[in-house]
C-alpha cells in the first residue's frame, strides 16, 4: 500500500465531514484512511460512522493531545507513506491520482499548500525547493502538504508529545536537519490548510515551544549567529525595496549624505 491518510478530530464535526469528502473523492485508491477521534460530543461520531465504509480504521476515545491523536494514527498506518490532513483541512481536487507517488523514493515529500481563512481568503504557500537550517530557523513545512515516510516516522518513535503545538516542527529538524534524511519537493499544491487551526496562530505558547525546540537541538551561540543574520537579511530586505524606489532613492541617499556631514561638523565643532 502506498498512502496512508491520516485524520485526527476533535469536535470539529463539519472540519471533518470536509476533509473526509476531499480524501474519498480522490482518483487514487492504494491508500488507507484513517480517523482518530478525541472523543468528541457535537456529531462527529456520526459523522464518521455515515462514511465507515470508507474509512479503513477509525477510534474515537479522549487522547493527550494532538501528536498522542497523530501517533495513535501512526500505530495504525501500515502505507509506505503517512500524510497527516488534520480535520478542517482537506486535498486539492484529484490531487492524488492514479499514478500518484510513482517516483516517490526520499524519505519526506513535501508540496505546497492553499492557506484558508475563515473570511474565505485562499492564499498560495509555495516552499522552497531546498531545505536548510536557514529556513527552518523561522519557518517550517506544513504537514498537511507533507508524505513521510512510515518507517522514517517509526525510527523516530513517532511524534514527541512533550510538545503540545509544533512537534512536527520538532520531527522536521530532527529528521532532515540532524538525521540528513532524504527529502524532495513536489511543485504541486496538495491541500487546503484550515488556518482557523492551533498551531496556526501564533501566540506566547506558541513561540515559547519554538525557542524550546531550539535550544534542544542547538547551543545559545549557534541560534544567536542564526539570529544575527535574520536580522540582516531583513535590512537588507527594506535596503533593497528603497533602491527599486527610484524617486524616492535618490533622496534618501541624499538625506543620509546630509545627516552624516552634520554629524562630522558637530564632531569637529568640540
Amino acid at each position: 500500500m502506498k498512502l496512508s491518510i491520516i485524520t485526527i478530530n476533535l469536535n470539529n464535526c463539519k472540519g471533518l465531514e470536509k476533509t473526509i469528502n476531499s480524501v474519498i473523492s480522490q482518483q487514487f485508491t492504494d491508500y488507507e484512511f484513517i480517523v482518530i477521534d478525541g472523543g468528541s460530543s457535537d456529531g462527529s461520531l456520526e459523522c464518521i460512522k455515515e462514511h465507515q465504509n470508507h474509512i479503513h480504521y477509525w477510534l474515537s476515545e479522549p487522547d493527550k493531545g494532538i501528536y498522542n491523536a497523530m501517533n495513535k494514527g501512526i500505530a495504525q498506518a501500515k502505507g509506505d507513506y503517512c500524510l497527516f490532513l488534520n480535520s478542517g483541512d482537506w486535498l486539492v481536487e484529484n490531487v492524488l491520482s492514479n499514478d500518484f507517488g510513482r517516483d516517490f523514493v526520499e524519505d519526506i515529500i513535501y508540496g505546497n499548500s492553499y492557506l484558508a481563512y475563515s473570511n474565505g481568503t485562499i492564499e498560495e504557500l509555495k516552499y522552497p525547493s531546498l531545505l536548510s537550517m536557514r529556513y527552518f530557523f523561522s519557518a517550517t513545512i506544513g504537514h498537511q502538504c507533507t508524505f513521510i515516510k512510515r518507517t522514517l516516522l517509526n525510527t523516530y518513535g513517532g511524534y514527541n508529545e512533550a510538545f503540545k503545538i509544533h512537534s512536527d516542527y520538532e520531527f522536521w529538524i530532527k529528521a532532515i536537519i540532524i538525521g540528513n534524511c532524504t527529502v524532495k519537493h513536489w511543485p504541486v499544491f496538495v491541500s487546503y490548510y484550515d488556518m482557523s487551526g492551533i498551531s496556526s496562530q501564533p501566540n506566547e505558547w506558541s513561540q515559547k515551544e519554538h525557542k524550546a525546540i531550539l535550544s534542544t537541538y542547538f547551543s545559545a551561540t549557534i541560534l544567536a549567529d542564526y539570529d544575527y543574520w535574520k536580522k540582516r537579511e531583513k535590512e537588507m530586505e527594506i535596503l533593497m525595496w528603497y533602491k527599486r524606489q527610484s524617486i524616492l532613492y535618490p533622496f534618501l541617499v541624499l538625506f543620509y549624505k546630509v545627516v552624516k556631514n552634520i554629524r562630522k561638523l558637530l564632531k569637529m565643532s568640540y
